[in-house]
């Protein structure tokens, strides 16, 4: 729901990408494409993807999972930044991935990812009935957001012990702070983040970080 982090004024937004952000040429390409699509807004912010692409090399990550490809912009950015990445892509539209394999294709890193076109939570339950639990170094959740506790808890089955699950919007553009705003995603997140919290004792690490739209990191224990 946000291209830029949250509460910062378009200057101070300005100074954070030139002193912090270091994107390659065929990753900026991408996100410019896409920003000029209708539904841009989609798309993750540049600071929040590179701040994901440090802590999955922070991990050595092999194995990644993305629930919400979008115009492929997030994968883009790390299977180029880590040649030994592979990764499982979750998304239900052929408009949008095919700006995305049209990318991967010519960066050269489209035979590491698989992307599954299909409603998340069907790849999931499938991923899981085939033995893949463990397997996955992360997630990335950045999809509908009433599926998101089906794909938190989806999700804690694949990814191993050690491993990370992601989510963005968590912040909702601050909606999930305002008690009058009962839309329908927003209650869905607002409730999300308090199950997330109540759980958290015991089965992960957690961290609510308020970059791009809000960022939540879980660390799972073992």
């Amino acid at each position: 729901m946000s291209t830029a982090t949250l509460g910062l004024d378009e200057t101070l937004q300005k100074y954070l990408l030139e002193v912090s952000l270091h994107e390659p040429e065929a990753c900026l390409r991408l996100r410019e494409q896409t920003l000029e699509l209708p539904d841009a807004n989609m798309i993750s912010s540049p600071e929040q993807v590179q701040l994901l692409k440090l802590l999955f090399k922070m991990q050595d990550a092999r194995n990644g999972l993305e629930i919400g490809t979008f115009t492929g912009y997030t994968s883009l950015r790390l299977t180029m930044a880590m040649p030994k990445l592979k990764m499982t892509c979750c998304d239900v539209s052929e408009e949008f991935t095919r700006i995305a394999r049209e990318h991967w294709q010519a960066a050269k890193v489209q035979d590491r990812i698989d992307l599954q076109i299909a409603p998340a939570q069907k790849t999931l339950d499938r991923l899981v009935d085939e033995g893949f639990e463990g397997a996955y170094d992360f997630a990335y959740i950045d999809a509908d957001k009433t599926g998101y506790r089906g794909y938190v808890e989806s999700c804690l089955a694949l990814v191993r012990p050690g491993g990370l699950i992601t989510l963005d919007n968590v912040l909702w553009s601050g909606s999930v702070a305002n008690p009058e705003d009962t839309s329908e995603d927003t209650v869905a997140l607002r409730e999300l983040n308090r199950w997330i919290h109540a759980q958290a004792p015991g089965r992960y690490d957690l961290s609510l970080i308020p970059i791009g739209d809000g960022l939540t990191v879980m660390r799972k224990y073992n």
